[in-house]
């Protein structure tokens, strides 16, 4: 029994140590994160905030779920039902949007090592590169 418990209790320390989520306040997020929920997001209202290796994943009130690279740039903005904010997406994305679904709005927008994916309200999944040009959609 003793070998039982000693066995559950390392179990369940170890669990812990590999969890690595942490909790953090608005004012743990970088300075840049801030800047950018100020910007973007200010009247809106933080729900929830953590840290998991090396990225911080924020929740806000309406939903809206932000995640953010160790120094503060933004990795992915999911509005799920409502518009990301216009100053996030490029311009040519924007425009390309605009041309070819205008009867849509972005979603969802997130930065790629090669470029940007962002997902329309139709959940019509759309690629391009660095510059804004159009790379592929997924239907």
């Amino acid at each position: 029994m003793k070998k039982v418990l000693i066995l559950t209790l390392s179990l369940i320390t170890l669990s812990a140590v590999a969890c690595h989520d942490r909790i953090v306040t608005l004012n743990d997020l970088p300075q840049k994160s801030q800047q950018f929920l100020n910007t973007y997001f200010k009247n809106i209202g933080l729900l929830s905030a953590k840290y998991d290796d090396g990225e911080y994943e924020v929740v806000l009130k309406d939903g809206t779920k932000i995640e953010f690279s160790r120094q503060g740039e933004w990795k992915e903005v999911d509005c799920h039902t409502k518009a990301v904010p216009s100053g996030i997406v490029p311009t040519a994305i924007s425009n390309y949007v605009k041309t070819n679904f205008p009867d849509n709005i972005i979603v969802k927008i997130e930065r790629t090592y090669n470029g940007y994916d962002i997902e329309l309200d139709n959940d019509l999944d759309l690629k391009f590169d660095k510059n804004g040009n159009e790379q592929g959609i997924d239907y």
